[in-house]
């Protein structure tokens, strides 16, 4: 009997369960299929369970690093900022005594403080200029005083700040910015196993630009917080690192950049206030990119705004003026159109197509050798003149110029094309092939006017070319590419980059070399870098800018130092400079060499 009152209350208990479950199906049913009006309870529990959401800011995108020529960063530099997480805020207004005591330890007015606060319409680094995704890097004192403070939405966090703040930014390195239609056309989408964000950084220009394939890395890490209808943290979740995982990425750029360099270089054209122009040093045997550095300075968070400028002035081409004489002089004594000892008069006139020297008088009779050391413009013209003008753009191409001589191949180890200057501009001896059948148009080539360019990339390593005796060498910016745990995905080696019209002779080489050592000594830059004693060597230049109004200049200088065993090679431009000013470059140059030599007198 008890058996099967037993039974009896199993069964009951059964049929209630499935009672309760057909009940609960209905309802289902219901809101699924039931009119709109019965549907709000469903709708407010969907919107409860999205309100549920999570918030996410950017510490590191993951994108590969560069490094300088000594393995220190120059891109991806660990600091520490102050992150907003706003909706944390929002509904909790922060006190006027925290607000202080915030705005103190950054360094800022409470007032503007409160107002970037307000702004906020999701998670951001604290940039103290106003700067998009350029956070303030915190001192430890301010990061520590963040923390104490432990107001809500408010953390002290770390991330990687892209550029190095010990330096200009690099034209040479570039900027990255938010490209997704030039993303899709590049990458559909992904890169190899991985698929790419739309809004993921990519690069603009430089090496950013040319090895950007290289550099997207395995994804970002990020600062996530979970966070309840209400704006609080979801308890047991609350802020958290979200990091890609394994140790191959990303990748580590070492380049041929020397810090030590880069800085004198920068400092050499703030003595002098150029605000346009370039510096390029070379290593003196191989032609590596010691230094490139670009005016006006760039600010890659404002690509593109007033008062920056992305343009890399070391890879535009320039008229030369009197440097361009090297290579008139090379191709007159390669063709047999002047002799070294050959004599020239010069009576401060040409007397064709209007063409004047610099020096009003006239220099004289001067034999090559002196009419480089002055800068004679009579005396090039002539040479220009007997030669016709596929000698003079031959020369060019033999020394490394009116072409692309920036580290290059075909084939690299993806087994895909790359050139590392991606800005890199060919230059020019004349507009037209047969400009060079004109006389005037040749005179005004010879002494690098009319339509002559030359880039301050091609003036420094034209100084390479005669230091290695003709050979020309392809300036590289990258020496080799590792992964993050420091297993070496490949080098770049060193390129010569000789041209099909072949090279000139070590003997003309070596006889400019030495024209250039009489510019120093008793030419046109004697007195400006006389105090480096007898040290360094080279060629100034003053061209006209050809644009209209009064009158103005480019000031150029090319040279190398030191005599013995040269170790750099360099080229300075200084842009737009009025009619009747002493070279300029020839000064910057002087105080270049002083520092990178040791002879400082500043």
């Amino acid at each position: 009997m008890g058996e099967i009152v037993r039974l009896r209350r199993l069964f009951l208990l059964l049929v209630a369960i499935a009672a309760g479950f057909a009940v609960l199906l209905a309802r289902l049913l219901w809101l699924q299929l039931g009119p709109a009006e019965s549907r709000g309870a469903g709708t407010a529990w969907a919107s409860a369970a999205v309100r549920q959401r999570v918030d996410a800011l950017v510490l590191d995108t993951g994108r590969g690093r560069f490094l300088d020529r000594e393995g220190r960063p120059l891109t991806g530099v660990p600091a520490q900022g102050m992150a907003v997480f706003p909706r944390a805020v929002s509904g909790r207004r922060l006190e006027r005594e925290a607000l202080g005591r915030l705005a103190e330890a950054l360094g800022t007015e409470p007032e503007r403080l409160a107002g970037w606060l307000q702004s906020l319409r999701g998670p951001a680094f604290w940039s103290g200029d106003g700067a998009v995704g350029r956070p303030q890097a915190l001192t430890g004192a301010q990061a520590e005083a963040i923390r104490r403070l432990a107001l809500p939405g408010v953390y002290a966090l770390p991330f990687v700040r892209r550029y190095a703040a010990d330096l200009e930014p690099l034209h040479a390195i570039g900027y990255v910015s938010q490209d997704p239609e030039r993303m899709a056309a590049l990458y559909g989408g992904r890169i190899g196993r991985r698929r790419l964000a739309p809004w993921e950084p990519m690069g603009g220009s430089g090496l950013e630009r040319s090895l950007d394939r290289f550099l997207h890395g395995a994804g970002p890490t990020l600062a996530v917080r979970h966070r309840t209808a209400g704006g609080r943290d979801m308890a047991g979740l609350g802020l958290r690192l979200v990091r890609p995982g394994g140790g191959t990425f990303p990748l580590m750029v070492r380049t041929t950049i020397d810090r030590r360099v880069q800085r004198a270089a920068e400092r050499a054209l703030d003595r002098a206030g150029v605000r346009a122009g370039a510096v390029v040093v070379l290593d003196a045997a191989n032609a590596d990119i010691l230094a490139m550095v670009s005016r006006p300075i760039f600010d890659p968070s404002r690509i593109g705004k007033p008062g920056t400028d992305a343009r890399n002035h070391a890879l535009t081409g320039y008229p030369p003026g009197s440097v361009f004489k090297t290579v008139t002089l090379a191709a007159a004594l390669e063709t047999g159109a002047a002799r070294k000892g050959e004599r020239f008069r010069c009576d401060g006139r040409y007397g064709r197509y209007g063409l004047k020297c610099w020096k009003r008088e006239g220099h004289g009779v001067l034999d090559a050798k002196q009419a480089y050391a002055q800068s004679c413009n009579v005396a090039f013209a002539a040479m220009a003149e007997r030669m016709d003008g596929r000698a003079l753009e031959d020369t060019a191409e033999r020394l490394g110029l009116a072409r692309r001589v920036g580290w290059h191949t075909e084939r690299f180890v993806d087994g895909r094309p790359l050139r590392l200057l991606p800005e890199e501009e060919a230059g020019a001896v004349f507009a037209s092939p047969d400009d060079g059948k004109d006389g005037g148009v040749r005179t005004g080539a010879g002494i690098g006017q009319r339509d002559v360019r030359v880039t301050p990339l091609q003036a420094a390593n034209l100084v390479v070319t005669l230091l290695n005796g003709g050979k020309v060498r392809a300036p590289r910016l990258v020496s080799e590419i590792r992964f993050a745990d420091g297993r070496l995905l490949t080098r770049l080696p060193i390129q010569t980059a000789p041209s099909p019209k072949g090279a000139i002779r070590r003997e003309t080489a070596l006889f400019l070399l030495d024209a250039m050592e009489s510019v120093v000594a008793e030419g046109t830059a004697s007195e400006a870098v006389a105090r480096l004693g007898g040290k360094v060597a080279g060629k100034s230049g003053t061209a006209e800018t050809g644009l209209s109004g009064p009158p103005r200049h480019h000031h150029w200088f090319v040279g190398y130092g030191p005599l013995t065993r040269p170790r750099y090679a360099a080229a300075v431009l200084i842009e737009d400079q009025p009619a009747g000013l002493r070279n300029r470059a020839v000064q910057v140059f002087g105080d270049l060499m002083a520092e990178l030599l040791g002879e400082h007198s500043f």
